[in-house]
């Protein structure tokens, strides 16, 4: 265990193993955070609150703050946590260039406020919101509608004014700028955005010299909507997360789940979520890689890339009833077996996959113009990678050695034999580049798996999590009882504070659940890759070209369900 010297210092406080939390003074977590920093804690996860206000176990005070960091071995990690005499507390975007919009995010929920933030405005709802809907006494009911765009010219010109591009006078008037700039958005309706998000940059010319970045158009208050539903009902909401896969969606939170219910999943449940994971993630990769080739005018490469999704589509279709969104898993489980002849079908579309990857592969590999139009284009270093939180491909195009599936293994996959692949630069070159190479990453496991998932169940053998076969329901009263328990309360989860996650196709896809004992989560805080990775976007464009930031929104793989939640 990493962070021995934070948990000897803070001895005192309680420490609890299993959800690997120190619980802190309000006075003293801020310490505790920096000493965190020094021992090698350089990914901030995450930050959220935790809203108390009808709890079932009365608490120190109402409001509580957390902070989720990874060790920089990228194995371990702590939760440091302390409740707040007022809803105040200090800025870390000192510390961690991530904090920045995580701590937007808390002030926008929950309305704490950050001290010394350089930038303490709303994010994911619209700036004419009044109150914050994840506090408990916030009408879940209450609909409220944005009647005009944000003017983002003032923000745009305080980054001016740090550039000395323009002036401010006593009044607070900023002056012209010194150079003939054009402002132009970005979206938020425009296929260069890759989903509903909005760029406002300031241009010199073809050169991007400020960019300021809004989400938050498809925000849905997933997390509100998680504290009225049972665990099972949210399965379908978390395929809307991450659409593009949403069975690793699905996989995430119920692993957490099974986590703190203590429950092992059959071997075969286990080969079938491995099995669809490596396949949604190869949907997935597809999806941006076709999309960003397009951005940059080949179009021939995304057919080639796009097609073998079409029959991937079909299997996901055939298997789970649904194409896209498949709600597939189930606490304790899964909704389905493999059907007969899933084998045949598998090998079909690992060998078209295959030949478009290929083939659009071989049409960029000595490509001159691909090769200048990405190559040392829109760069981040592994230093700034960490500090903006990203994970996966994203991070490991910069040369940081961290999946999931290797530093923090998970059902089969340190039985599994696959190589992790790594960039060098942290370009747009390396971004795409380790895509390509993790869909051949991603067959090889599904090679592995297909003709040797084990026989046997597909559900954990527990009537209180899962429900009774269909014959019970209708033959017995008991089985009649157990199946209206579980529909209309829900699986009943021990009452915890918990944090897991998985090696989901855009990084480290997380969640914090804290269960009050009943069938419905208290609070569900989504870890979601795409956040912290648009967060980047800004300081990676900032000097390049307005094509390059086209491109570079590609590369980094936004997708804006995940994102704005």
């Amino acid at each position: 265990m990493m962070f021995e010297k934070v948990l000897k210092t803070y001895a005192k406080f309680d420490f609890d193993e299993k959800s690997r939390t120190l619980s802190l003074n309000e006075e003293d977590i801020f310490a505790a955070l920096e000493l965190t920093y020094e021992e090698g804690g350089h990914l901030l996860l995450d930050l959220t609150i935790t809203d108390y206000l009808d709890y079932v176990i009365p608490q120190v005070s109402r409001f509580a703050l957390v902070y989720i960091i990874r060790h920089k071995n990228f194995q371990d990690f702590i939760i440091l946590k302390s409740f707040l005499s007022e809803p105040k507390c200090k800025s870390i975007s000192h510390i961690y260039k991530s904090a920045d919009w995580l701590e937007r995010e808390a002030y926008d929920q929950y309305g704490i406020i950050f001290e010394n933030h350089p930038d303490l405005t709303r994010i994911l709802n619209h700036w004419q919101f009044e109150g914050y809907p994840l506090r408990k006494d916030y009408p879940i009911t209450k609909g409220q509608y944005c009647t005009e765009a944000v003017d983002l010219m003032p923000k745009m010109n305080e980054k001016l004014l740090k550039m000395g591009l323009v002036t401010k006078d006593d009044k607070g008037n900023f002056s012209e700028p010194s150079k003939d700039l054009m402002f132009i958005n970005i979206g938020p309706s425009h296929p260069a955005t890759h989903g509903t998000i909005r760029n406002f940059c300031a241009m010199d010319g073809e050169t991007v010299i400020a960019n300021i970045s809004e989400i938050g158009y498809l925000h849905r208050g997933f997390e509100k909507s998680c504290e009225n539903h049972t665990y099972n009902q949210i399965i379908p909401y978390t395929d809307r997360l991450d659409y593009c896969s949403a069975t690793t969606n699905n996989v995430a939170f119920a692993k957490t789940v099974e986590e703190m219910l203590g429950v092992e999943l059959p071997p075969r449940a286990i080969a079938i979520r491995v099995l669809v994971m490596e396949l949604s993630r190869i949907i997935n990769h597809l999806v941006c890689l076709a999309a960003q080739l397009v951005d940059m005018g080949a179009l021939t490469n995304y057919w080639y890339l796009y097609n073998p999704r079409e029959s991937s589509y079909k299997f996901f279709s055939k298997l789970t009833g649904a194409r896209l969104t498949n709600s597939y898993m189930r606490i304790g489980g899964m909704s389905y077996d493999l059907y007969e002849g899933y084998e045949e079908d598998l090998k079909i579309i690992i060998k078209e996959i295959e030949d478009g990857v290929g083939t659009a592969f071989s049409l960029v590999e000595h490509n001159r113009i691909f090769q200048d139009r990405t190559q040392n284009v829109c760069p981040i270093s592994a230093a700034d990678a960490i500090s903006y939180g990203l994970s996966g491909p994203n991070l490991r195009a910069s040369g940081v050695n961290y999946d999931m599936r290797e530093k923090n293994p998970y059902y089969l996959y340190d039985q599994l034999d696959f190589d992790v692949v790594l960039g060098s630069v942290g370009d747009i070159y390396d971004r795409i580049m380790v895509r390509f190479e993790e869909i051949n990453q991603s067959l090889r496991i599904m090679k592995q798996l297909i003709g040797n998932i084990p026989d046997g169940k597909i559900c954990v053998d527990n009537p209180s999590i899962i429900l009774p076969p269909k014959q019970e329901v209708f033959g017995s009263i008991e089985g009649t009882m157990n199946h209206f328990k579980l529909i209309y309360e829900g699986v009943k989860v021990p009452a915890q504070e918990y944090y897991s996650s998985i090696e989901a196709t855009n990084g480290e896809l997380g969640f914090y659940i804290i269960s009050d004992g009943s069938g419905r989560p208290h609070k569900v805080k989504v870890k979601p890759p795409s956040f912290t990775a648009m967060a980047a976007y800004t300081s990676m464009v900032e000097g390049s070209m307005l094509a390059d930031a086209v491109l570079n929104l590609g590369s980094i793989n936004i997708i804006a369900g995940e994102m704005d939640r």
